[in-house]
């Protein structure tokens, strides 16, 4: 999406995460060697951490990190240079949009005796979008925690892209898994490259220990994290359930106050609910994005002459939708063309 990426207004847009005031400017962060972090590290060696990890990863000029009020304050528009929606089955017929978003990760970690749960974002990656769990079926209980989740695991009921994130009920893109694509830009990518942060404050790191050495089995607990020497404690991606960060094993005292994207309602008061994919799935989604800045996904229905809008929007955040229209189609292209020419003209 290089060179065609919209930029968006985001005034206009119709999702905004929250928003936390910072009262100094972002620090700048050189892409210097890494330095050795103790874990008792001050909160100012901590946002410089933080801040190298984004730079570090070459994702500087897209994502900023302000350090105030005890937190490092990672703000983007959660709309990632890399491919979306592409592969998804299980559409929650949503379209991802560009949006301010403000993650808090603290600045002074420290753990908990109870994980935390919730269902939303548990902390963001360096290209500044936001991670959720591996589940798609609403906050998992405390004994959720040790029993996987089948039914709701968002990679195995193929809800998420080839880049291991989709478009939630508030057209916010994120991820759910370890975000692969994101990995293939990082300009430190390896190992030792800190893949996040948990809103604990907590790093995230890949499918093996920052020294290259594989994790042995069991050796991670309930949250997919395990202790560390330079943070205390951190997160790990997985090959296998949970795949990324489950819970929180931090204290976080503002816990209710981290941010949430609320889904989107229905105004007409037809179709499907935004969040409830079709039944059955769909084939070959295709995800677009226009000059005139609006985007939208199609996939053909059962036969291919039947084809359906999900939805679109405009640069203005303005957005149509439409449900399946069935009907006999010589030319399942043309019918593509015809919707596009409908709703855009």
């Amino acid at each position: 999406m290089k060179g065609t990426r919209f930029v968006p207004r985001f005034s206009a847009l119709p999702l905004v995460a929250l928003i936390m005031t910072a009262a100094t400017a972002p620090a700048a962060f050189a892409h210097d060697d890494h330095h050795d972090l103790a874990a008792d590290a001050s909160p100012q060696q901590r946002c410089e951490a933080i801040g190298r990890s984004v730079a570090e990863a070459g994702f500087d000029d897209s994502v900023t990190v302000t350090c105030t009020d005890g937190h490092a304050i990672i703000s983007s528009d959660t709309y990632p240079d890399h491919e979306l929606m592409t592969g998804i089955v299980g559409t929650n017929e949503q379209v991802p949009v560009p949006a301010f978003y403000a993650a808090p990760v603290l600045l002074e970690p420290s753990l908990g005796t109870t994980p935390l749960t919730r269902d939303a974002a548990l902390g963001v990656a360096v290209n500044g979008v936001p991670i959720y769990d591996y589940t798609g079926g609403g906050e998992m209980s405390q004994a959720d925690l040790a029993h996987y989740q089948a039914h709701h695991d968002t990679l195995q009921t193929r809800q998420l892209d080839v880049c291991g994130g989709h478009a939630g009920r508030g057209d916010d893109y994120h991820y759910h898994v370890k975000p692969t694509c994101m990995v293939a830009q990082m300009a430190n990518a390896g190992d030792d490259a800190v893949l996040g942060w948990a809103f604990d404050g907590f790093p995230i790191y890949g499918d093996n220990n920052p020294d290259g050495s594989p994790i042995p089995d069991g050796a991670l607990d309930v949250c997919n994290g395990q202790p560390d020497a330079e943070f205390g404690y951190r997160y790990h991606t997985s090959a296998d359930a949970p795949y990324i960060v489950q819970c929180l094993m931090g204290v976080v005292t503002d816990f209710d106050r981290l941010p949430r994207v609320p889904p989107l309602t229905a105004t007409d008061g037809r179709g499907a609910a935004p969040g409830r994919p079709p039944q059955g799935g769909v084939e070959n989604l295709v995800f677009t994005e226009n000059p005139d800045g609006s985007r939208g996904s199609l996939y053909p229905l059962h036969p291919v002459r039947h084809a359906r809008l999900l939805r679109f929007h405009d640069a203005h955040g303005d957005q149509w939708r439409r449900g399946s229209e069935r009907g006999i189609l010589p030319d399942f292209a043309l019918m593509w063309k015809w919707w596009l020419r409908h709703v855009i003209a």
